[in-house]
């Protein structure tokens, strides 16, 4: 019988790979869209590229040509960028905007937090706050740091006759899936599952709807989750929502609290554990950093926090009324595109940001959003990234890539950027 567990992780994979491949949120079936317009989703290897900087240091404000009706406008400077988001009066993050375009239809909203306005997203947020309070969270510190030995051991094993092991698949991947069930309290019986969940290769979204296929498939999943809760709740995220606020929070609300969580902490989280490897992989010295001293992991998260920005572009935003920002005049209906990766590499912050630079006094990046719809689960991820880093380089002080770093194949046309594969040689 298939377990709550293992229906997760395998809900979980499809929705990883679907938008991790050339279908849902990887976007190169719009290719009859103007380059400018996808620009803000390519990179060259981890940066940027640079027509982006380019569009930002001639007008961090540009408007795109896209066949619509209302205006789109793309906003790449950090200033500018801020201005939106903590606007939250002033823009509207609302799911109806996008019925009837691109695909989306009335019944595909996905609730939560990302598509919602106050008074709704207050009332939402204030449910979820709670369990990600340092406090809160304090609980799981043991658990993550036993994952990431599991997954250490594991990888040990998989290189100890001199094999490359993929990063992405034994590291990067199951770990934040692991914390997240643990965080929502779904059970989950042995680990050989998750190993799994990277190797399988689902194909069952395509199309201009892939996205919200994916969205819907995971709400008719966490809709029998959330069943389960009512009647007996645990004590992860969902059961204790079910225990303080049972009686203001309907079956649909808790589903759509539970997708967005699932879904922001594991394919964020798991693209900056890979990425952030291979930063380390490519510098002996940041490398040896991290694994002489503690002091240097904050700084060093936060630093790749910024500048690797894997989610490019943050949710769409709906001009409610004419306003002004940066000196453009930006008029009630209009939609705003915020690009978080142009907008953290800015010069306004400092020089030299197109580099990786641990050591300099790290600006206040955008890497989790900004306003009210900044990243709930933000101290989560760093939890997760200030544990993980340093324990994979004191176990493998002698890791080095196992391929050219020409080979590497990274995503391509991706709301959140990653890479494919990270094989490495473990020793010698």
């Amino acid at each position: 019988m298939t377990t709550l567990r293992s229906r997760i992780i395998a809900w979980a994979g499809r929705l990883y790979l679907a938008r991790t491949r050339k279908k849902g949120f990887d976007l190169s079936r719009m290719s009859f869209l103007p380059e400018s317009v996808l620009m803000p989703l390519r990179r060259d290897g981890l940066d940027p590229v640079p027509d982006l900087g380019a569009v930002r240091e001639k007008e961090p404000i540009t408007r795109l040509p896209v066949p619509i009706a209302a205006n789109v406008w793309l906003v790449t400077g950090y200033d500018e960028v801020k201005a939106v988001l903590g606007k939250a009066n002033a823009f509207s993050s609302d799911f109806t905007h996008l019925v009837g375009k691109a695909g989306a239809e009335a019944e595909q909203n996905p609730g939560g937090l990302g598509f919602a306005d106050p008074p709704v997203h207050t009332r939402l947020r204030r449910l979820l706050t709670p369990e990600f309070t340092m406090r809160r969270l304090g609980r799981l510190t043991p658990r993550i740091h036993e994952i990431i030995e599991e997954r250490l051991d594991a990888m040990e094993q998989a290189g100890k006759d001199g094999e490359p092991v993929d990063i992405v698949q034994a590291f990067a991947l199951p770990i934040p899936s692991l914390v997240i069930c643990e965080l929502l309290g779904v059970p989950y019986e042995d680990r050989a599952d998750f190993e799994r969940l990277s190797a399988a290769r689902f194909d069952l979204f395509s199309g201009a709807n892939a996205s919200f296929g994916a969205i819907s498939e995971s709400l008719t999943y966490f809709r029998e989750v959330v069943k389960k809760q009512r009647k007996d709740p645990g004590d992860g995220l969902l059961g204790m929502i079910v225990k303080e606020h049972g009686d203001t929070v309907s079956d649909e609300e808790l589903a759509g609290l539970a997708d967005g969580v699932l879904t922001g902490g594991f394919e964020t989280t798991a693209s900056m554990l890979a990425l952030g490897a291979l930063v380390l992989l490519q510098d002996p010295d940041h490398f040896a950093a991290l694994k002489d001293g503690d002091e240097a992991v904050e700084r060093y998260v936060e630093e790749l926090l910024r500048y690797l920005t894997v989610v490019q572009v943050a949710f769409p935003r709906f001009a409610r009324e004419d306003l002004e920002i940066g000196g453009v005049r930006i008029a009630a209906g209009d939609v705003v595109l915020c690009s978080l990766s142009g907008a953290d590499r800015d010069g306004a912050l400092g020089p030299g940001m197109e580099r990786f630079d641990p050591d300099r006094n790290v600006p206040s990046h955008l890497a989790f959003g900004y306003g009210i719809h900044r990243c709930v689960g933000a101290e989560l991820a760093r939890m997760e990234l200030r544990a993980a880093y340093p324990a994979l380089v004191r176990r493998f002080p002698t890791m080095r890539l196992a391929v050219e770093p020409e080979n590497l194949s990274f995503r391509k046309l991706s709301i959140v950027y990653g890479i494919d594969s990270l094989p490495v040689q473990l020793g010698g």
